[in-house]
């Protein structure tokens, strides 16, 4: 891999527009001006700083537009109102800015990482990813997270002088959550952390745990309306269930609708608070006044308090209990992973069968690694009418 080019932004020129806003950062907080750099050396944006132009990018991606109809839990087409994978990057995004603004972290590093973090996922959610790595146990495997990666990295295509996004390092270093030892070393030095079990930085922390928060609670939500969970066995969960008290005794909500939304919105703040208040006390402990003092800390800086977390944990436990595993979720698994492993299977057996654009893509990367990169780019709905095309007599 190139080296990285170091552009240090000044504080004038064009940086004045912005300069105020960083001086404003945390000592140990991403600066734009002082970013590592990106793969590809290019000019200094103007009037914006080097992670807004990695957020405009990312927003004006291929792969972002696609989010819309990608499954969240339920395939795209069961219902208008459940989470896809594109409301829920905005919903991370919107929980994480509002955990930096209070820790005075970088605002834009974070919502970028936030709305780029499932630009990887595949279409009918997890049980895509676990079909696809099945499809490529013998060529690599698949995930998810290495897939948002590769999608900002290789193939988004719509620049002259490179492949990909060519973002900012701080940007890759908060998409690539985690990542085995063999494939770190094959990532060059976004992925030298996972050799030394050092952490990224604070931002890219922030970003994962505003994920959980979203996906947890916003999944009680979708599963509540879909008839999925039942709100008697919820109330037994200790976090829901002191929520739901306390919801019925500030609000008395007179619908369904208003109940679940006063509990729900009660429960996100409440660890978005205790994640700002055990995450402060954190950084103050620690001390540090670089962000490369966050990432040599011997534990993560941003953290619930270790209440928060256990009741977290429980409610996570809940949902792969009773939601994740509902028969419901499970048949629509079985017939999504059906439809993927069939088209994969189609391609590789008949290459001839390819269009133009990802015959070109085989000739870069392999067979299956191009028909891989293709499923995962599909949303839930061309899946099923690309497996439709291929099996159905009837269709051309």
């Amino acid at each position: 891999m190139a080296r990285f080019s170091r552009h240090i932004l000044a504080r004038s020129g064009r940086a004045r527009c912005y300069s105020a806003r960083v001086s404003t950062l945390a000592p140990y907080a991403a600066d734009p001006a002082r970013s590592r750099g990106r793969v590809h050396a290019e000019a200094p944006p103007q009037m914006r700083s080097e992670y807004q132009r990695d957020r405009d990018r990312i927003v004006h991606s291929a792969a972002f537009r696609r989010l819309v109809y990608k499954t969240q839990v339920f395939v795209n087409h069961e219902g208008d109102l459940f989470r896809t994978r594109l409301t829920h990057s905005l919903e991370v995004a919107q929980i994480a800015r509002t955990i930096a603004r209070s820790l005075a972290l970088n605002e834009d590093l974070v919502e970028t990482i936030a709305l780029a973090h499932d630009l990887g996922h595949t279409p009918f959610g997890h049980a895509g990813q676990e079909v696809l790595n099945r499809c490529m146990r013998e060529h690599g495997g698949f995930e998810h997270n290495l897939q948002s990666l590769r999608v900002v990295d290789t193939l988004e295509t719509k620049y002259a002088g490179f492949d990909g996004l060519n973002l900012s390092f701080e940007a890759r270093e908060g998409i690539l959550k985690h990542c085995s030892r063999a494939k770190a070393r094959e990532l060059g030095e976004v992925g030298q952390r996972f050799l030394e079990r050092s952490h990224p930085s604070a931002e890219a922390q922030l970003a994962n745990l505003a994920d959980e928060i979203a996906y947890n609670n916003h999944d009680i939500d979708d599963g509540l309306r879909a008839g999925l969970l039942d709100w008697e066995a919820l109330c037994e969960v200790p976090l829901f269930g002191r929520f739901a008290r306390i919801a019925q005794e500030q609000a008395a909500p007179r619908t369904r609708r208003q109940r679940r939304h006063e509990v729900i919105r009660r429960i996100i703040n409440h660890l978005v608070v205790d994640l700002t208040r055990e995450s402060q006390r954190r950084l103050e402990a620690l001390g540090a006044d670089t962000i490369d003092g966050i990432r040599a800390a011997g534990a993560p800086v941003i953290a619930y308090s270790e209440q928060a977390a256990q009741e977290s944990a429980e409610l996570k436990r809940f949902l792969h209990r009773h939601l994740y595993s509902h028969p419901r979720v499970l048949r629509s698994t079985y017939k999504a992973q059906r439809v993927l492993r069939e088209i994969f299977e189609a391609y590789t057996q008949a290459p001839e069968l390819l269009s133009a654009e990802v015959a070109q893509a085989v000739e870069a990367h392999g067979l299956e690694r191009a028909v891989c990169d293709y499923l995962a780019g599909m949303t839930d709905r061309y899946a099923l009418d690309e497996h439709e095309r291929l099996y159905n007599p009837r269709r051309l």
